[in-house]
């Protein structure tokens, strides 16, 4: 790894950049925070605060014109992804941005060609290939201990029957709902695993009262010897399981959410938190299977979770000493899977990959 840190610009301090960025950014040896761009008065008081290292700056253009800055970290509302991802790649910068990587797969590969010009790294923020549950289900996969896989659910629900005031996400705006945010990850766990499917179908719908955004969704991805739902909704006050795969010799369920979000969310620094990512086992998940003829109930103690993980991967790549983990390329399939679940839903019927 080279000596010198990799200075970060950080473009937004709104809940993505105060939660899942800067905190992990500043875990990571080998990156330094470098510049925040905010113009809100309560976000800068509140990054001057919790990051003292960084200055902080109300134009964007300070980003994209420091020569000091060598990665540029896209945290901003779906709608300016694009254009800033552009820009900042134009401007020499290698880039991470936020989920959705972009609204449609046409800009995705716009920006890939972009990248590949300057020759700069492009990631996308899919932090939930670092979860600890997800990195647990990777292992029983690869391990064969439920036979071949025939089915697979996953489930993202959360429980807000209301619609939260001034919030871009609840606006009838390109790239609002929870297909592009929860789905987002959803899809992304399921290609990680399985690849691009064949066809896929959807249902999405507009649950709660004057909700102007796909609130409740399923996806169902199709391939030749396996089916995979996935599920989001903000109407689920009583959460079942998050994961549950079949397998022709065994089946495992697993409850609960990786604990990294909410520690985040309570102000907590990775570098700072003994046992980072480390599930407590009443939601390990459960396995019962005929593992090479031997009939087994038990629990499967949870990989520990890595958000910083993603950030050191992203480092390595920019320096030359790591295969980049979360490439744009599948960050655009995942849009791809977006587009024709939109159709699927709107012409109500299955349509081809």
């Amino acid at each position: 790894m080279a000596n010198n840190p990799l200075n970060v610009g950080l473009i937004g301090f709104g809940i993505a950049g105060q939660v899942f960025h800067a905190p992990i950014i500043v875990s990571v040896p080998g990156l330094h925070l470098h510049k925040i761009r905010e113009s809100r008065p309560g976000n800068i008081a509140l990054a001057n605060q919790r990051f003292p290292q960084a200055t902080v700056v109300a134009d964007v253009e300070d980003l994209f014109k420091d020569p000091a800055i060598d990665l540029i970290v896209v945290a901003t509302s779906n709608t300016s992804h694009f254009e800033l991802t552009k820009r900042a790649l134009e401007a020499g910068k290698h880039v991470l941005v936020e989920k959705p990587f972009t609204i449609t797969s046409a800009d995705a590969d716009e920006l890939i060609a972009i990248a590949k010009k300057y020759n700069c790294v492009l990631t996308v923020h899919h932090n939930r290939r670092f979860d600890g549950d997800f990195n647990t289900i990777r292992k029983i996969i690869k391990e064969g201990l439920l036979g071949t896989i025939v089915e697979m659910e996953i489930h993202y629900d959360r429980f807000r029957n209301y619609l939260k005031p001034n919030a871009w996400r609840e606006e009838d705006l390109p790239g609002s709902g929870i297909l592009y945010d929860l789905g987002s990850h959803l899809i992304d766990q399921a290609l990680t695993l399985f690849g691009m499917p064949k066809e896929v179908s959807a249902f999405t719908a507009h649950q709660r009262a004057g909700s102007k955004t796909v609130d409740n969704f399923e996806v169902i991805l199709h391939y030749p010897a396996l089916k995979v739902t996935l599920k989001a909704g903000m109407l689920v006050r009583e959460p079942g399981y998050r994961f549950v795969i079949y397998g022709d010799q065994g089946t495992f369920v697993k409850s609960g959410i990786d604990v990294q979000e909410e520690a985040l969310k309570a102000g907590k620094i990775p570098s700072e938190t003994p046992n980072w990512g480390v599930e407590p086992e009443e939601i390990w998940g459960k396995i019962n299977t005929n593992y090479k003829g031997m009939h087994m109930i038990a629990k499967i103690e949870s990989e520990v979770g890595d958000y910083p993980g993603l950030y050191a991967n992203v480092r390595d790549a920019i320096n030359g000493t790591g295969r980049l983990e979360v490439t744009a390329g599948q960050s655009r399939d995942v849009i791809r899977i977006i587009e024709l679940a939109m159709q699927s839903a709107t012409e109500k019927k299955t349509v081809a990959v």
